[in-house]
């Protein structure tokens, strides 16, 4: 198969699957791949085939996939090709929760020499980089990697990748409980959908009404919260979306434990738990285990709470999520508090407090902890994160944290 024949059977597929036909789509690039004698055009139709694994949750195919275009790209000896080969190396570690080869990835994509193209790229290895950072909880770099990756959308004018960030921003301040920020994004993420989405995948939609939904939640707001989650399982259920699907399922389990119905949230729960499980998401399974230990919490379901925060735990340690580590040791702190555990206590107090050191979750001015309760949060350029009010009340002309680490002790 030639050039030409096999650009008009990538393009067939594409139509396939824009008009929901993936199956036939994923049949047309399977035959392409096998006939074609174009490196272009197996490089291009297994990028195809990456997108549409990645959108169905078959992560693992998503990985062996940008694996054969990496090896393409370097027979073709192009750093356009391989720029873009190594970003979705990074998008397959990062949706199978390899977050410390997602780093390195993004960063090989950064350090390549390419042209313009490549450099349109930076913006989405930026984005990823961001939510490997946040997926490890290194949320100073996490947001760090978001900042440019917005500036790149700006400058680039590109609108769909601006929308993606603004969701992963969403996400940051979800996990910090500044959630007046965490609905802010979202928001702006859904206004982006309206002004300019005619043309886009209606993903972008049920992307943004997911995290508005999770945001409306941790607002209390719970009526808005379920018709957001709703709006988004409707398209995520139309397009086949797994992924998405079981996030939904988790946020509505959650929204039923907020409203204190454990009945409806285990099933909700087990659901989310079986789609994750099947596509490798470890992070949304750890998310799962502390939902359902809240769950038993509420019917002082003691052991089976602690059960259930050891499989947070072992999943968190196996992805290096620190932040999952923090709220296994506070829940569990709880329990031993209340069953008059003195050992227990103390050892699980031990590791709460050497996660927060870890994390570095305290502001750099009251030196009181940020993410412990709901408090509007502010970010200086350089990404280090404080208070507001702290920085309100006392005003600074520069980062006090960046300015206490470049002291040299000579001079302290």
């Amino acid at each position: 198969m030639g050039q030409d024949q096999t650009k008009q059977q990538i393009e067939k597929g594409l139509r396939l699957y824009q008009s929901n036909q993936t199956d036939k789509a994923l049949h047309v690039w399977t035959k392409v791949l096998e006939k074609t004698s174009d490196p272009g055009g197996k490089f291009r139709v297994l990028g195809c085939l990456i997108t549409a694994h990645s959108e169905m949750g078959k992560y693992k195919d998503m990985l062996k996939y940008a694996l054969d275009q990496i090896d393409t790209a370097r027979e073709m000896e192009d750093p356009d090709y391989l720029t873009e080969g190594y970003l979705n190396l990074a998008r397959s570690n990062e949706k199978l929760c390899d977050f410390q080869k997602t780093v390195s990835y993004c960063k090989t994509c950064l350090n390549m020499q390419g042209t313009t193209v490549s450099l349109q790229l930076n913006g989405q290895v930026c984005l990823s980089m961001g939510n490997a950072f946040l997926g490890l909880s290194v949320f100073q770099k996490a947001l760090e990697s978001y900042e440019k990756a917005l500036r790149y959308a700006h400058n680039n004018d590109d609108k769909m990748l601006e929308c993606r960030v603004c969701c992963s921003l969403g996400n940051i301040y979800v996990h910090l409980k500044d959630y007046e920020k965490a609905l802010f994004f979202p928001c702006k993420a859904a206004e982006l959908v309206n002004d300019y989405g005619k043309g886009w995948s209606l993903k972008y939609r049920a992307m943004s009404q997911y995290h508005m939904s999770v945001a409306y939640r941790k607002l209390e707001r719970l009526p808005d919260a379920m018709e957001c989650c709703e709006e988004s399982m409707k398209i995520a259920l139309q397009h086949s979306d797994r992924p998405l699907q079981a996030l939904c399922l988790l946020n509505f389990a959650d929204i039923h434990r907020c409203r204190r119905d454990a009945d409806k949230a285990f099933p909700r729960y087990e659901s989310a738990l079986s789609i994750m499980t099947e596509i490798g998401n470890r992070l949304g399974q750890s998310h799962v285990y502390l939902g359902v230990a809240k769950c038993w919490l509420l019917q002082k379901e003691f052991d089976k709470a602690l059960d259930s925060l050891q499989r947070a735990q072992e999943l968190a340690d196996g992805m290096g999520n620190k932040l999952c580590s923090l709220k296994v040791h506070c829940l569990s702190e709880g329990i031993h508090r209340t069953r008059g555990q003195q050992e227990e206590l103390r050892e699980q107090v031990v590791k709460f407090l050497q996660c927060v050191e870890e994390l570095e979750l305290y502001c750099g001015m009251c030196g009181e902890s940020i993410g412990d309760r709901d408090q509007k949060l502010q970010a200086l350029p350089c990404s280090h994160i404080f208070h507001l009010k702290c920085l309100q009340t006392n005003g600074t002309k520069g980062c006090p944290k960046c300015f206490k680490s470049s002291m040299k002790p000579g001079f302290v």
